[in-house]
């Protein structure tokens, strides 16, 4: 009785950190969660793209293919980076 007992506890235990990490928690719990952060990811053809990343206040522009992520440039953070300011949809005469 006491070794069914131990699968039960030992499955229980298996479920709930499958649950865990379906959820994404299990990062919170390491104290890794939001470290890396994907800002914008740009597909260029077939299995490439361009993905700008933010890491540990770190912007860093990656190329990604199948087998290789190259660092392309690291980019002003974004605190430093201020977009462009809309076109004046007035008309003057």
């Amino acid at each position: 009785m006491n070794g069914f007992l131990a699968v039960l506890i030992v499955l229980g235990l298996v479920t709930v950190l499958a649950w865990l990490l379906r959820r994404g928690s299990l990062g919170a719990l390491t104290g890794r969660g939001g470290a890396i952060t994907v800002e914008t990811a740009v597909a260029l053809g077939e299995r490439r793209s361009l993905v700008i990343v933010a890491v540990e206040g770190r912007r860093l522009l990656l190329g990604l293919t199948p087998t290789t992520m190259s660092l392309v440039a690291e980019l002003p953070s974004a605190a430093l980076h201020t977009p462009p300011a809309p076109p004046s949809s007035e008309v003057r005469a």
